[in-house]
């Protein structure tokens, strides 16, 4: 799984960021790539990568502010000329489906795809037989939601040192033996697959919040996850700024990861007040209360490793 990070600007795009949009690749886990929030030019930002875009088949959309969905009718319509032919669906809150009916009705616009709009409450969203998605409502100037991506614990490794000393030879029964609770060799041999598994492998949980002032309040949401994407559009002296527009800080974010268990921290969705050089003194912020911190900037990617 990896986290691509195509606008990480907050409010407006400037000449170093643009506005928010961040694809979770997982081709090797589900052949697909999920897109979270497509702020405006999202799509020139992923031609400036290796993103195929018929490969994101989920767009999950945190709120309506327009720096988190006015690239959405263009990614839409692109796609079509694209190769995309799977089913995409939208996840979002209320009004999204408004939003992009009536965008592509006005504009002549005819998918070649099929297109599934989902609005969003709290609670379970989205399941599969590798991947649970949750969303919880956070705390802005409209209706804002965080996700959390939980992957499913995988199956134990094949104990086949086990099995060889209990005179089960390599070979076509071990997988047999990986797929099925009870399996009876030729010679009358019963195996139970529970004795020669080892522990599950536990899935990896990643959460990416929208906007929200406030973020002490998401930490049930976000406890232990492997990573937490989380914005901090002010810097920590401007906190008054931050819950006047319904932000965050560097600092509470920080304190966020830490009070949460977190294992990695990366900022985003940065005031275009912040230059490049700014990053240090931003980071160190963050750092002084969360040391494993990053913030990203437009196209950094980071990997969330399988757990052992």
């Amino acid at each position: 799984m990896e986290l691509i990070f195509l606008g990480t600007g907050a409010g407006v795009p400037s000449l170093e960021r643009n506005v928010t949009a961040i694809a979770l690749a997982m081709q090797q886990e589900a052949n697909s790539i999920w897109l979270f929030d497509c702020g405006e030019a999202t799509q020139h930002q992923i031609l400036k990568t290796s993103i195929k875009p018929r490969k994101i088949n989920k767009i999950f959309i945190t709120h309506m502010h327009g720096d988190h969905i006015f690239g959405l009718p263009g990614f839409l319509s692109s796609r079509s000329f694209q190769g995309g032919n799977d089913v995409l669906t939208v996840y979002g809150p209320a009004g999204i489906r408004d939003f992009i009916e009536t965008s592509l009705c006005t504009s002549g616009t005819h998918l070649t795809y099929p297109l599934e709009i989902v609005e969003v409450t709290e609670g379970q969203v989205f399941a599969d037989e590798n991947f649970t998605v949750y969303c919880k409502k956070l705390q802005h100037g409209i209706p804002c939601y965080g996700f959390r991506i939980v992957e499913k614990d995988k199956q134990g490794e094949l104990m086949a040192d086990k099995l060889k000393a209990s005179g089960i030879k390599p070979g076509p029964i071990y997988q047999q033996i990986k797929e099925n609770p009870t399996v009876t060799t030729p010679d009358g041999q019963v195996i139970e697959r529970k004795d020669f598994i080892g522990p599950d492998k536990p899935g990896r949980i990643i959460s990416i919040l929208g906007d929200t002032r406030n973020p002490e309040q998401n930490s049930a949401f976000v406890e232990n996850a492997d990573c937490l994407v989380h914005e901090a559009t002010f810097e920590q002296s401007k906190a008054d700024l931050a819950k006047d527009y319904f932000h965050s800080t560097t600092a509470q974010a920080a304190q966020l990861a830490h009070d949460a268990n977190v294992k990695q921290l990366i900022l985003t969705h940065i005031s275009s007040r912040y230059q490049k050089a700014d990053n240090v003194w931003l980071r160190q912020e963050a750092q002084a209360i969360f040391p494993n911190t990053e913030i990203a900037s437009d196209f950094f990617r980071t990997t969330i490793p399988a757990k052992k």
